[in-house]
């Protein structure tokens, strides 16, 4: 079994609040994090299988750009989050809840491969990571 490894890039805004609690309760939970403010987001997709015997490859790595493309940047560069994407108008968007729900949006978009990890670095200093049970 082979794991290949897919970084990405994208820039997205966001707040953390939480619509049933009042704004003191917001901004003593989350503190500044409550105004709006961006991140230059690293995002590595981990995929495992056996390579083909005639390619090489595991999977196209132009079909997970491609994927990866339309399922990530195009719906989250440049936005703000707690409005373009609906999931987080009633979660906060925090580096876990993003990863989980980039797992729930790609977790079968590869066929023939299983994925096996998702890492979102929000900062140099700062990821979340995904991982499946059993290692590649």
């Amino acid at each position: 079994m082979i794991a290949i490894t897919k970084a990405i890039r994208f820039c997205a805004s966001h707040r953390y609040w939480c619509p049933e609690w009042s704004e003191e309760e917001n901004r003593a939970r989350f503190g500044k994090c409550v105004n709006i403010h961006g991140h230059n987001y690293r995002l590595e997709v981990t995929l495992c299988g056996e390579p083909d015997p005639v390619t090489g490859m595991i999977i196209d790595l132009k079909q997970v750009k491609n994927t990866l493309c339309d399922e990530v940047i195009e719906r989250f560069d440049h936005q703000y989050l707690n409005e373009a994407i609906p999931h987080f108008r009633q979660h906060v968007p925090t580096t876990e809840n993003l990863v989980a729900y980039l797992h729930e949006q790609l977790r079968d978009a590869f066929p023939g491969t299983r994925l096996s990890r998702i890492r979102l670095w929000e900062d140099i200093d700062l990821y979340a990571e995904w991982e499946a049970d059993e290692p590649c």
